[in-house]
């Protein structure tokens, strides 16, 4: 059957009362045209009918076929992926061996001794250097508080009053290190201990939150282990 072309129920009807058509009487090749005209149009739509639904079918079939292949490229891309990595494992065996993992402890189980100096700074809210955080700094601490008796109290200013405090707390370490001058480990060593001890004073959250994103925002920039003094 010859493959159709168009809608044949989109075609109209001629006109046989036209003088082409007078060879008979015109009542009757009207009517006789107009038969032939009907049956040929039926026939013809319905093998239109019959196209679309055949086409309909093979769109569906081809649709199938294109994503079952989809699936089956897939399929073989993983498998391809999985014998690589396979391969890779056996080549570089050490690299994937599998590592025990033990629980760590979560802290130092020892407990860092601060001088009395800086405990009555952060209690006030003042300034005081990193330093005393730093291993030098705490082993200072500790070793000055084994071999000072400094239990006297001085009277000190604070708002314009007087107060007394311990000798200890008076005094400042004469080994301190301006925090800029701090190297960049001792000074990532001095910053947990830092937060960890203001917090322990009762420090406001936000203060203390604020605090250690300013630290971190220096020890992770580009310049932190730059060998640039200057960029330092």
């Amino acid at each position: 059957m010859d493959r159709l072309h168009s809608d044949p129920g989109l075609l109209v009807c001629p006109d046989f009362t036209n003088e082409r058509y007078s060879t008979i009487t015109e009542e009757q090749a009207a009517e006789s045209l107009h038969l032939v005209w009907v049956a040929t149009n039926d026939d013809l739509c319905t093998q239109w009918r019959h196209q679309l639904a055949e086409e309909t079918c093979i769109l569906a079939e081809q649709a199938q076929a294109a994503a079952a292949e989809a699936t089956r490229l897939c399929q073989v891309h993983q498998l391809e992926e999985e014998m690589a990595k396979a391969d890779e494992q056996k080549k570089n065996r050490f690299k994937h061996t599998d590592i025990l993992m033990r629980p760590r402890p979560d802290t130092n189980e020892e407990e860092a001794f601060i001088s009395d100096f800086t405990l009555w700074k952060i209690d006030k809210g003042h300034f005081v250097e990193l330093y005393y955080w730093t291993n030098t700094g705490l082993e200072e601490a500790l070793f000055s508080y084994s071999t000072r008796d400094d239990e006297g109290l001085i009277p000190s200013k604070q708002d314009g009053a007087t107060v007394w405090i311990s000798a200890a707390a008076s005094k400042p370490s004469k080994q301190v290190v301006p925090d800029c001058f701090l190297s960049p480990v001792d000074f990532a060593q001095a910053v947990p201990c830092v937060v960890a001890a203001l917090e322990e004073r009762d420090w406001p959250n936000q203060r203390v939150l604020m605090l250690a994103r300013f630290w971190a925002a220096i020890m992770t920039h580009r310049y932190w282990n730059s060998n640039d003094q200057i960029a330092q």
